[in-house]
C-alpha cells in the first residue's frame, strides 16, 4: 500500500486500524477500521476487500457486545490497535479481540451503557470496498426536543430578572414553555383600601357613590412564540460528501457554516419572538436522510435548511444555488443530476436496509405537499436574493428537484449549495472565515425576509 493511499485513508475518519495483506492469514484483507462516536449513536466500520460474515451476542451485565467475524485470523498487532477508543465515546469503553476459533476473530466491546446494536454489511460503493458496520444505539432514543427545551429554559433563567415574590405554586409545561409560552395576566389590579389616620373630628358625611366608570379593556396576554429553524449540515461520518482539489471535504465546511449560522440565529429575535436553531448533526457522524427529516419534525421546526457545497465534473462550474422540492420532475437536467447525487448519501454513509425504519422512511418521504413546496420557493427566493449580495450565483432563480431530504410535508425546506467545492477558487472561499461569516449573515437575512412576509403561525399548546 502506497504512502499516498495511507494518507487518504487517514483523511477518511478516525483511523483505529490500518493493516496490509501480510497481517491476515486467511480470507479477506482488512483495509481499515474507523470509529465515529456521537451522542446519537456510535459506529465502528471494518472495511475489507472481501465480504465479512459476522454474528453478534449482547450481554447485559456488565454491558458487552461480542461480535464474531469469520474468514480472518488474528494478528498480535490487532489486539493493541483495536483498543484505541476515544475517551469521550458515549457508548464504547474499550474493545478487546481474540482468536475465538480457526479463521474466526472475536471482538468484545466493553460498553458504558446498555445499547441496541445493529450489525450489517454494505456492498462496495464510491471509494469504499466491503464494509462491516456496527452501530450502537442507546436503549432509549434521544429526543431532540428535550435538548431545545433545556437550552431555552436555561436561557430564560439566566436573562430573567429576579422576581420580587416567588410564586406559591407553578404548573410546569416544558413543551408549552418552548413552543408557545403564554403568560396570561388576566387578573386586573385590585383596589386596596387604605385606612385614614386616626382623628378626633366627627366623622364626615358619607360621600355619594362614585359615578359609573367605563369598563376597562381586557388585558391582552403576552405570548412568546419560539421560532425553530432546523439546520442540516450535509453528509458526515462515513460520507465525506464532495472533496475539493485541495482535499477540502464538504462535510467539514458545511458543518462549520452551520455552527456559525446557529450562533447567529440563537442570538436574535424576529418580531419579538426568540429564535432557536437546531442542528440535525453537530459533529462528524452520519445521519440518514429520512432521520434528518424526522428530527426536524420532532422539534416542530418552522424551517428546514440543508447546507451543502456543490461539485461538478469540471472545475469551471461556480456560484451558489438554492433548491426546493419538486413533485413534477426537476426544473433542469442539472437539478435532476444534483438531486440524484445528494440522494446517494444513504448508500455512501451506510444505512441498514434491514431496519424497520426504512419502511417508515419511505412512507414519510412520500408525504410532501403542494403547500410546503410553495412556501419553500418563497424561502428559497428570499435566501437567494441575499446570497447574491455576497457572492456569485450559479442560477438566479430557485431550482426544483426530488431531493429526499426536503420532503418534510409540513416544513418549508430548502437545500443551499453554498459554492462549488470542485472549483479551486471557490474551495478556497469555502475554507475562509470571511466567506463563511458573510454567507451565514446572508442566510440569516434571508430567513428574516421570509418571516417578514410570512409570519409564523401560532402553535397549539401541547399538554
Amino acid at each position: 500500500m502506497s504512502p499516498m493511499h495511507r494518507r487518504s485513508l487517514l483523511q477518511a475518519g478516525t483511523l483505529v486500524l490500518l493493516l496490509g495483506r501480510q497481517h491476515i492469514a486467511h480470507g479477506a484483507t482488512i483495509v481499515a477500521v474507523r470509529t465515529w462516536p456521537a451522542p446519537d449513536y456510535s459506529r465502528v466500520t471494518i472495511e475489507s476487500d472481501g465480504q465479512l460474515i459476522a454474528r453478534q451476542l449482547f450481554v447485559s451485565n456488565p454491558p458487552r457486545l461480542a461480535v464474531d467475524i469469520e474468514g480472518i485470523d488474528l494478528n498480535p498487532a490487532l489486539r493493541e490497535l483495536l483498543a484505541r477508543v476515544k475517551p469521550d465515546d458515549p457508548y464504547i469503553n474499550g474493545i478487546r479481540v481474540g482468536q475465538n476459533a480457526p479463521n474466526v476473530v472475536r471482538m468484545v466491546f466493553d460498553l458504558k451503557q446498555p445499547v441496541l446494536p445493529q450489525v450489517f454489511t454494505l456492498e462496495p460503493v464510491a471509494a469504499y470496498q466491503h464494509r462491516l458496520v456496527l452501530d450502537l444505539y442507546p436503549t432509549q432514543e434521544i429526543d431532540p426536543l428535550e435538548a431545545l427545551i433545556a437550552e431555552r429554559l436555561k436561557e430564560r433563567a439566566s436573562t430573567a430578572s429576579v422576581p420580587t415574590q416567588a410564586p406559591t405554586h407553578e404548573v410546569r409545561d416544558p413543551l408549552g414553555d418552548l413552543i408557545a409560552q403564554q403568560t396570561a395576566k388576566t387578573a386586573l389590579p385590585s383596589a386596596v383600601a387604605v385606612a385614614p389616620p386616626p382623628s378626633t373630628a366627627p366623622p364626615a358625611r358619607p360621600a355619594p357613590p362614585p359615578a359609573a366608570q367605563p369598563a376597562r379593556p381586557p388585558v391582552v396576554a403576552t405570548t412568546e412564540r419560539l421560532i425553530i429553524v432546523a439546520l442540516d449540515p450535509g453528509h458526515g461520518g462515513e460520507d465525506p460528501g464532495a472533496i475539493g482539489p485541495g482535499g477540502t471535504r464538504e462535510k467539514d465546511v458545511v458543518l462549520q457554516i452551520a455552527h456559525r449560522l446557529r450562533a447567529r440565529l440563537n442570538g436574535m429575535a424576529i418580531n419579538g419572538n426568540p429564535v432557536r436553531a437546531f442542528l440535525t448533526r453537530d459533529a462528524d457522524f452520519f445521519v440518514p436522510l429520512h432521520v434528518r427529516v424526522r428530527k426536524a419534525r420532532q422539534v416542530q421546526a418552522d424551517l428546514f435548511v440543508s447546507i451543502h457545497a456543490d461539485a461538478f465534473i469540471t472545475p469551471k462550474a461556480s456560484g451558489a444555488s438554492v433548491f426546493a422540492l419538486s413533485q413534477n420532475g426537476a426544473s433542469s437536467t442539472a437539478a435532476r443530476w444534483m438531486a440524484n447525487k445528494e440522494n446517494q448519501a444513504d448508500l455512501i454513509g451506510g444505512v441498514n436496509v434491514g431496519s424497520q425504519d426504512v419502511h417508515v422512511a419511505r412512507a414519510l418521504l412520500d408525504m410532501s405537499t403542494a403547500a410546503q413546496i410553495k412556501d419553500s420557493l418563497k424561502l428559497g427566493s428570499a435566501m437567494l436574493g441575499e446570497i447574491g449580495n455576497v457572492g456569485r450565483l450559479h442560477k438566479r432563480s430557485v431550482e426544483q428537484a426530488g431531493f429526499a431530504v426536503l420532503k418534510a410535508p409540513d416544513i418549508p425546506s430548502v437545500l443551499v449549495e453554498t459554492a462549488f467545492i470542485s472549483n479551486p477558487d471557490e474551495e478556497a472561499k469555502l475554507r475562509s472565515n470571511d466567506y463563511q461569516i458573510q454567507l451565514a449573515d446572508a442566510l440569516v437575512r434571508g430567513i428574516e425576509r421570509y418571516f417578514a412576509a410570512n409570519p409564523p403561525l401560532a402553535r397549539n399548546r401541547t399538554v
